[in-house]
């Protein structure tokens, strides 16, 4: 039997909460273990009980949802859940660590399966804000921090290429016919040469430095 993902709603509006919170209890392989109203108090339940995932909107009061992301980057996956189709929302929420942007027009269960693949690994994004991400993410003046991109073999730069579409390491296995295992090890080495945290960071420099 496949254990369920358990996930951890915050957003400030309690009707929109609990009912996100109802319609994935209807869902198969997902489970509720927890509602915020705010940052703050996601942070700290999230500590607590530590979800698989946090479904995070964006604007809440005492902590807004990227700050809370940014605090629980560490601890667990976040996958923003909001109202707001805005460009510099979506660049903050990344850069905050978040694994994804949704949009709340999506049915329950599509949500559900987003919060599975996150989960995963597999970073999940609304249509309308993929089409544009690569575009928003082209910063030249971003700063400091990861190093150069001349250090990758030629095979990393591949993966790193479509790493930064969202692929997972089974969907890059079989674009380039080799297995998971040296996908996984390629991935391991790009983030080390590159001096990145994880793949969201390692698909955000791909797109600022124009290599995706």
């Amino acid at each position: 039997m496949t254990t369920a993902t358990t996930v951890l709603i915050a957003d400030d509006q309690p009707l929109v909460r609990e009912g996100i919170a109802s319609l994935l209890a209807l869902q198969a392989g997902v489970r509720v273990v927890g509602t915020a109203e705010n940052g703050s108090a996601a942070v700290d339940l999230a500590l607590e009980r530590e979800p698989d995932v946090v479904l995070m909107d964006v604007r809440m009061p005492v902590l807004d949802g990227l700050a809370a992301a940014a605090a629980l980057r560490d601890r667990t996956k976040v996958l923003m859940l909001t109202t707001f189709d805005d460009d510099e929302y979506v660049i903050r929420a990344l850069r905050a660590g978040a694994r994804g942007y949704l949009l709340k027009d999506l049915p329950a269960a599509d949500l559900a399966a987003a919060v599975r693949l996150v989960h995963a690994g597999v970073d999940q994004y609304s249509a309308t804000v993929s089409a544009r991400v690569l575009g928003m993410l082209r910063d030249p003046g971003r700063g400091t921090g990861p190093r150069p991109a001349a250090d990758l073999t030629r095979r990393e730069s591949e993966i790193l290429r479509l790493l930064a579409t969202g692929a997972s390491n089974r969907e890059i296995a079989r674009a380039l016919y080799v297995s998971e295992g040296t996908v996984k090890n390629h991935v391991s080495n790009i983030l080390t040469r590159l001096g990145v945290r994880d793949r969201t960071q390692a698909a955000i420099y791909a797109l600022d430095h124009d290599l995706a």
